[in-house]
């Protein structure tokens, strides 16, 4: 589905020193050797610095984009599979308005078929082992990455009504990914607002085709002004990957 072309996500830079191994034990086939006395601990070196703890996982508060005040609801029609298809989405941004990442939940109307939450993450993630979806009162969920851009990769994951019901609550949902240094990095992601775009109804066309007219003029003025900011199309979860070649949920 065609969805309004986007600035570059800014990437989240931060990695974090790995933890050391536990050293595993290894068996052979010879007889165990008899213990040897313990040794009198030594006093550790009086100018000897204590080890610093462990750095604790990275969370990211994210909240959503100035550009796009409102959950948006969008329906089309999906000619191969027969069937109705809408997805409501959102871009979110860190702190200092930094675009990290962007929502989207499909819904196919159709008999049994499984709602998808597809989530554009930042680039710098380790792709294996995926991401794992919760929200509050909810069950985690494993994602898996489908494709990337340039600007950051597709993941996506089936989600169960219990977690969907929850989110249309207003319950917060977190995704964890892993970054290159192989630590947790958990995006905090507020979902106010959501209930009422994905049970309401969907956006005229027309009047999403001026929404997104005036967010492309936003976003280039504001790249404008960073005087030579790097821009480019940023795929939004909305928008169905090449790769894909079609709609969560619907048949190839």
């Amino acid at each position: 589905m065609p969805i309004t072309s986007r600035l570059p996500a800014t990437v989240i830079a931060s990695v974090l020193a790995l933890s050391p191994l536990p050293v595993l034990a290894q068996t052979s086939g010879q007889a165990p050797k008899p213990k040897q006395p313990a040794q009198k601990e030594q006093p550790a070196p009086k100018n000897q610095q204590a080890q610093p703890p462990a750095a604790a996982p990275v969370v990211v508060a994210l909240k959503a984009s100035p550009a796009q005040p409102e959950w948006t609801k969008v329906c089309a029609k999906d000619e191969r599979a027969n069937t109705d298809i809408c997805y409501t989405t959102r871009d979110f941004v860190t702190d200092k308005g930094q675009r990290v990442l962007a929502v989207a939940l499909y819904d196919v109307k159709a008999k049994n078929a499984p709602k998808t939450l597809r989530i554009l993450m930042p680039l710098g993630l380790l792709v294996p082992p995926g991401i794992r979806i919760a929200a509050e009162k909810s069950q985690p969920v494993a994602g898996r990455y489908s494709t990337c851009v340039p600007h950051g990769c597709f993941a996506e994951a089936a989600v169960k009504d219990d977690l969907v019901a929850n989110l249309k609550k207003g319950a917060g949902l977190t995704v964890s990914a892993r970054n290159q240094a192989g630590k947790e990095v958990t995006f905090a992601i507020p979902m106010d607002g959501f209930g009422k775009a994905f049970d309401g109804p969907p956006v005229d066309p027309q009047v999403l085709a001026e929404q997104q007219k005036k967010i492309q003029e936003e976003l280039q003025k504001q790249a404008e002004e960073r005087r030579g900011g790097r821009t480019g199309n940023f795929g939004s979860p909305g928008q169905a990957p090449e790769a894909n070649a079609g709609v969560p949920g619907a048949k190839n």
